[in-house]
């Protein structure tokens, strides 16, 4: 029997409900409640073993006394064991317009997925929901949403809504473009003269026309006899992504180890790194002889290929699975990162990696990292509050 209660909430409902099915030989075997500005809907799954009549007769009792609307349904059972795909489909947008909602849960219909449950995830600075959906092949439910969020021009994300959705426990991000909005290397060219060149090879080498490596050491041969004082003031200009200090306080305190892997370098990162408590840093290392530049790289390159090994020797380091692991990034040298993660985000990318990420993000805040984890705004507002060091909450 499917017992569903509605009405305006008020407290002792569930308890008058469950003691009357206790008091009727009544076994609970799925129940689930949501309140919208003070309307409740209940709905208790029951097997009953005594008089269907009495507790019919009980339940409506209690309807009467609290002005409840109970209505009580006989269910078909369900075989034993029976296992039904469940996905976690999270919807972000700025707006999210009530047209994009209908067409991308028409999808959800068209292959065959019921909507189970919607929770709002946030109302700033960007609104998102999450759907879970069960009864939809996960392959199919992914690329026909990716391509109608691409036409209404929204953010979709499908996960399998298992154990693991909430278990990802090592974050691994790019920088440049990323987790601050800059290229440091076109602030150091800028500083030289030279950006225009530097801004060529980067566009290319980010579009996947150029080897990475490469390019990044003929860029750097142009900032050969650079002052080293030039690298503190590109530090100074470089502007953190809107919701950066938010997105890595929250993983912290939830226990997450936090990475940046560029290919960019050490002596731009390491301060970003120690700025935003992150845990670990890994990027190229300028060589740099009596206080100047020398055009040179030191060690080995982090390139596409080294992205990749970075993730999996900071997910051996922290002891963390491949499979519980996110990366984020934005071009087409973290291709190879996001493919291995457990999670990848293409993060406002170029289209060579949105095509391959497992989701994109295209609001400008990278804090709605954490709703596509399953964490509301709620959560990361009460956390920010309970913190007398934390700065304001960003808001539009």
């Amino acid at each position: 029997m499917l017992i569903t209660v509605t009405g305006r909430d008020r407290p002792g409902i569930t308890a008058a409900l469950c003691a009357a099915l206790e008091d009727h030989s009544a076994r609970i075997l799925d129940m689930e409640q949501v309140v919208i500005h003070d309307r409740l809907i209940l709905g208790i799954l029951v097997s009953v073993s005594g008089d269907e009549a009495l507790l019919n007769a009980a339940v409506g009792a209690i309807g009467e006394q609290t002005g409840m609307q109970i209505e009580i349904e006989q269910m078909a059972s369900r075989r034993a064991g029976s296992q039904v795909e469940r996905h976690s489909v999270v919807l972000l947008g700025q707006p999210l317009r009530p047209a994009a909602v209908a067409a991308l849960t028409a999808v959800i219909a068209d292959e065959g997925g019921n909507i189970d449950r919607i929770e709002r995830l946030s109302r700033y600075p960007i609104t998102s929901f999450e759907l879970t959906v069960s009864g939809a092949d996960g392959t199919r439910l992914r690329e026909g949403l990716a391509t109608e969020a691409a036409n209404q021009r929204v953010d979709v994300a499908v996960q399998p809504a298992n154990l693991y959705r909430r278990a990802k426990r090592l974050i691994v991000m790019d920088v440049d473009s990323t987790l601050v909005q800059d290229e440091a290397i076109e602030l150091l060219a800028d500083e030289l003269g030279c950006v225009e060149k530097v801004r060529e090879i980067t566009t290319r080498a980010m579009e996947g026309e150029l080897d990475f490596a490469e390019s990044l050491r003929e860029r750097v041969q142009l900032l050969a006899g650079c002052p080293v004082e030039v690298l503190d003031r590109v530090r100074d200009r470089l502007r953190l992504t809107p919701g950066a200090p938010v997105l890595a306080r929250t993983l912290r305190r939830l226990g997450f180890t936090t990475a940046i892997v560029s290919g960019g370098f050490r002596q731009i990162v390491d301060p970003i790194r120690r700025q935003l408590g992150l845990d670990f840093a890994v990027a190229n290392e300028l060589e740099i002889i009596d206080g100047r530049l020398t055009g040179r790289l030191l060690g080995d390159i982090i390139d596409r290929a080294g992205k990749a090994d970075a993730l999996r020797s900071l997910a051996r380091t922290a002891g963390v699975p491949i499979n519980q692991t996110v990366a984020v990034g934005d071009g087409a040298n973290d291709l190879d990162m996001l493919s291995i993660a457990g999670l990848g985000i293409a993060f406002n990318a170029k289209p060579v990696l949105r095509a391959a990420a497992d989701t994109t993000v295209t609001v400008p805040y990278l804090d709605a990292i954490l709703f596509l984890l399953g964490i509301t705004r709620e959560e990361i507002d009460a956390a920010e509050l309970d913190d007398p060091f934390a700065e304001p909450a960003e808001r539009p």
